[in-house]
């Protein structure tokens, strides 16, 4: 009879055996793990993560930007168990149940202004696309059926649906799928460490104002933005540039979306990003943070003034999914929004993401350390060749850098955090609420000693 360690051991290898044969994962590359083991996440407890060889991890990332209160919280999975009991699904094409109406109001009522209309997505990709096709559907409804395309920025990411990548501005990630949905446009966005050449910081925004004349006023009919710009790492906006880009909006009657799928929910240290930055959009998409991940869900928050031709007449909003708005998903919301007031996670953020950002930023002394940015509990290390003239990394040697080293190395260490390239070569830190100067420690203990050693790795291939 085998052992109760035998047995475990058969598990763990028939799992890695199991995902290799019929697990796709996404945005991954697959054939790295033909000679590697999968990471195979088996638990989570607040800032923590195990794998099936019952290895800890602290969790840098909150999983992709999402598990906002922490993992293992029971209390909130119990919300969906009570629910299910009582109303396990019922769409909300054409019907309602008490827990999609009571979290649409709770979230009216936390959003800015007249953001009082919420239609539900099953996530942020389904978010975005669901306000691409409101914005051309309500120019259509109020007389100006050629105000189609969208400008956003480039570098961001939107999104995978097809709507939402036309709005992505990321090459590597368009370029497979397309043509796609016509009518995305783009701007530079707000790295200040990288200006482009001649551009001035106050020209960011006006750049949007040019585009849409560029355009043609006419055929503009939104602006998509996140208020910290994810992909290329977290850039923040200059002062003053959110509320600029809402004057050109009003000038040109262009709609304007809030990007919030990362930014909601207490990462930036307020309800949603547009109060850290004080501007008022027409439509916020959100997802992640909402559930903290505990059960899929998405939205879109639109103000009453956009709403207002869809509740006319016989017009309506013709699109929808059907998961959208779930119960279960409702339930785990209301729950994890309690949660987050009860135990003032937006206060935690606040306390202390100034002793975050100083402990990224005493890692400037490291030389392949160029720059620190990002906002609440959502920043990034971008890494360069030299510190003197800021040159970065050509696209083989960020190949060496992120994937030849610092991903598994970091891995290794037991933290868990993003190596990126989507732009110049970052790492993003964006831990769950509940973090304090106890995980800061644990992060620069990793990141310091992990981080020199890059830079030693670098200079030897480039020498």
């Amino acid at each position: 009879m085998a052992s109760t360690e035998e047995a475990v051991r058969t598990e763990r290898s028939s799992l890695q055996e199991l995902a290799r044969r019929h697990l796709w994962m996404h945005f991954t590359r697959m054939s790295a793990y033909e000679d590697h083991e999968i990471p195979i996440i088996t638990r989570g407890e607040g800032c923590y993560v195990y794998d099936e060889h019952g290895n800890r991890y602290l969790d840098g990332l909150s999983a992709l930007f999402c598990v906002n209160i922490g993992h293992g919280r029971a209390d909130i999975a119990q919300a969906g168990v009570d629910q299910a009991k009582q109303l396990g699904f019922f769409t909300n094409w054409s019907y309602a149940h008490p827990p999609a109406i009571e979290l649409a109001a709770r979230i009216a009522s936390l959003a800015p202004g007249d953001l009082n209309r919420v239609f539900f997505t099953s996530g942020g990709s389904e978010a975005v696309e669901s306000a691409l096709k409101l914005c051309r559907q309500y120019h259509k409804l109020t007389g100006n059926p050629n105000k189609t395309k969208v400008i956003a920025r480039e570098i961001a990411y939107h999104g995978t649906s097809l709507g939402a990548l036309s709005a992505t501005g990321i090459t590597s990630l368009r370029e497979p799928f397309e043509p796609l949905t016509p009518g995305g446009c783009h701007v530079p966005n707000t790295n200040t460490f990288r200006l482009p050449h001649g551009m001035a910081v106050s020209d960011l925004a006006e750049a949007v104002a040019e585009r849409i004349e560029f355009e043609g006023p006419d055929t503009v009919g939104a602006v998509i933005m996140e208020p910290v710009q994810n992909a290329g790492g977290c850039f923040t906006p200059p002062d003053g540039y959110f509320k600029r880009v809402r004057e050109i909006c009003d000038q040109y009657n262009v709609l304007m979306i809030s990007d919030e799928v990362i930014c909601a929910w207490g990462r930036l240290g307020e309800w949603f990003g547009a109060y850290r930055y004080d501007y008022q959009p027409d439509i916020i998409t959100t997802a992640k943070g909402l559930t903290s991940a505990y059960a899929p869900m998405g939205a879109m928050i639109v103000s009453d003034r956009v709403a207002e031709p869809f509740m006319e007449g016989t017009n309506s909003f013709t699109h929808g999914f059907t998961f959208a708005g779930h119960p279960i998903s409702a339930a785990v919301a209301l729950a994890n929004l309690d949660a987050i007031e009860r135990e003032g996670i937006l206060d935690n953020v606040r306390s202390n993401e100034g002793a975050l950002r100083q402990m990224l930023d005493s890692l400037r002394d490291i030389p392949i350390v160029g720059d620190v940015r990002g906002a609440g509990y959502f920043q990034a290390i971008e890494l360069v060749k030299d510190q003197d003239t800021v040159e970065s990394f050509s696209e083989a040697e960020s190949e060496t850098l992120l994937r030849g080293f610092l991903s598994g190395e970091l891995y290794r260490r037991g933290l868990i955090c993003r190596a990126d390239d989507r732009g110049d070569p970052v790492i993003q830190l964006s831990p769950p609420l509940i973090a304090g100067p106890k995980q800061f420690e644990e992060i620069e203990a990793v990141l310091r000693p992990v981080l020199i050693e890059a830079g030693d790795r670098m200079r030897g291939v480039s020498a």
